[in-house]
């Protein structure tokens, strides 16, 4: 599940879908995903880079994160996922690690 939040202002529907996009990609990859947020800011003063992203994605056990300020807000959630993605291939790998460990000490 996937929940948007635009903060003090509405997102249009192409950046919704945008979102919903990448997000499914995500989840497509890692099938643990039991729920994912997504919040979206634009910050105060008005700059070039003032779009902030921030992800949630709960997973059993595990919650991963990221945040990102962009000239976009496309880029970035591009940027957030990048970066999640980038966490859960960690924890599969360490996760491995143990479990390779475990099956060599019942040897």
């Amino acid at each position: 599940m996937i929940t948007i939040q635009a903060i003090k202002f509405e997102a249009s529907e192409k950046l919704n879908a945008y979102i919903e996009k990448k997000m499914g990609k995500l989840e497509k990859n890692f099938d643990e995903v039991l729920s994912s947020e997504v919040k979206l800011k634009v910050i105060k003063p008005e700059t070039n880079a003032n779009k902030e992203v921030e992800i949630t994605v709960i997973a059993p056990n595990k919650k991963f994160f990221a945040s990102k300020i962009a000239d976009t807000f496309e880029q970035a959630v591009d940027e957030c996922v990048e970066a999640i993605e980038k966490q859960i291939a960690k924890k599969k790998k360490k996760s491995l690690k143990n479990r390779v460990k475990k099956i060599l000490k019942m040897e």
